[in-house]
């Protein structure tokens, strides 16, 4: 089956084509597209240079090589020992961003995310409780971190439901929940083994070191059972932007879709989680910054993905390279850049309620 981009015409919005194939016809916003491709481009160049860069330094052309499936001298330290970590990172970076998206989405704040409203730190509770009592097999990590992000979740959607889902509530609670599960997470590393708490804290931090194929092959099972459900939630999230009386009108169950939209990016993040630990901060830039970068009505799925991607394999290069021989969690540098953020963003929405409450007044 074939497409063809064709020129604007009358009926396609500003800024978008029309891809058209024999059965369906897409629009394309132009800008998000080349946005993703040099965020495709700056990612492979980030991707090459973490496989080149360790204790050793391997020549690019044979990265290169050895990403492609070529033969290299340089299989073992590339494809073998440095390969399964950046998939790790990639893999849980993109479903980061993709899970910051859909949850600011929904909550329609720039402020809400996995980290935020509680939900990496249900996945972290739970982890860390099971680590606690003698459940250390990275095969069980994910599950237990789906099963804690899940709880998590549906506590906040739970108390924030009144007749509707209020952002600024499902913000404020998730926050309240967020602080009760990390004081938990701190009673278990209280109780538990001094070994384990100490293992335990390291995976808080967010870190690929000593990541495999055990990691990387279940996270990539597990994202490409969630695809389905990303190719749904693209479309639907037209419809949770809309105001309620608005989508009513439509005829869109907009309970559902945000429902839908909440518990695609609650797997996401806690099978992330799972895999990697919380790298926080990640789900929380990601999608800002590919709206700033895209000027699109909603936050575009793909370029989260990206720069979620690219955020969580530039970070471990950097924790890898900065303190050499010291090597830092990568959860380490991204909340070095996302605190920050996090306080600029607060100030900047604080200031444009106030603008708003003013206008509205006058």
């Amino acid at each position: 089956m074939t497409g063809s981009l064709s020129a604007p015409r009358q009926g396609v919005p500003a800024g978008y084509r029309s891809i058209r194939t024999r059965r369906t016809s897409w629009l394309v916003h132009t800008r998000a597209t080349w946005v993703a491709l040099a965020l495709m481009a700056a990612l492979f160049a980030a991707a090459v240079a973490s496989l080149t860069l360790g204790e050793t330094t391997v020549a690019p052309t044979e990265v290169v090589k050895v990403m492609f499936g070529r033969p290299s001298p340089d299989e073992l330290v590339v494809g073998t020992l440095r390969m399964p970590r950046l998939v790790v990172g990639l893999l849980a970076g993109a479903a980061l961003g993709v899970a910051g998206a859909l949850i600011q989405t929904v909550a329609r704040n720039p402020l809400a995310s996995p980290e935020i409203i509680g939900v990496t730190h249900g996945a972290s509770a739970l982890t860390v409780g099971a680590m606690t009592y003698g459940v250390t097999s990275y095969a069980a990590l994910p599950y237990l971190s789906v099963t804690g992000g899940l709880l998590a979740a549906a506590l906040v959607y739970l108390f924030a439901w009144r007749g509707g889902l209020h952002a600024t509530r499902f913000v404020l609670i998730g926050i309240g929940i967020s602080v009760a599960l990390r004081s938990v997470t701190q009673l278990f590393l209280t109780k538990g083994d001094y070994l384990v708490a100490q293992q335990a804290k390291v995976w808080m931090t967010g870190s690929l070191n000593g990541r495999g194929w055990d990691q990387a092959g279940p996270l990539g099972i597990a994202l490409l059972l969630l695809l389905p459900l990303v190719v749904w939630s693209a479309r639907a999230q037209r419809s949770v932007t809309l105001d309620d009386d608005t989508a009513t009108a439509l005829g869109v169950h907009l309970g559902r879709n945000r429902l839908g939209l909440v518990f695609t990016g609650v797997v996401l993040a806690s099978v992330a989680t799972g895999a990697a630990g919380p790298i926080d901060f990640v789900a929380l830039l990601s999608p800002q910054i590919a709206r700033r970068l895209t000027r699109t009505a909603q936050i575009p799925l793909v370029s989260s993905a990206l720069l979620g991607a690219f955020i969580v394999t530039l970070g471990d290069l950097l924790a890898r390279k900065l303190f050499a021989p010291t090597e830092l969690p990568v959860g380490v540098l991204t909340a070095a850049v996302g605190a920050p953020y996090l306080i600029w963003l607060i100030v900047r929405t604080s200031r444009s309620g106030r603008s708003a409450s003013a206008g509205a007044k006058q």
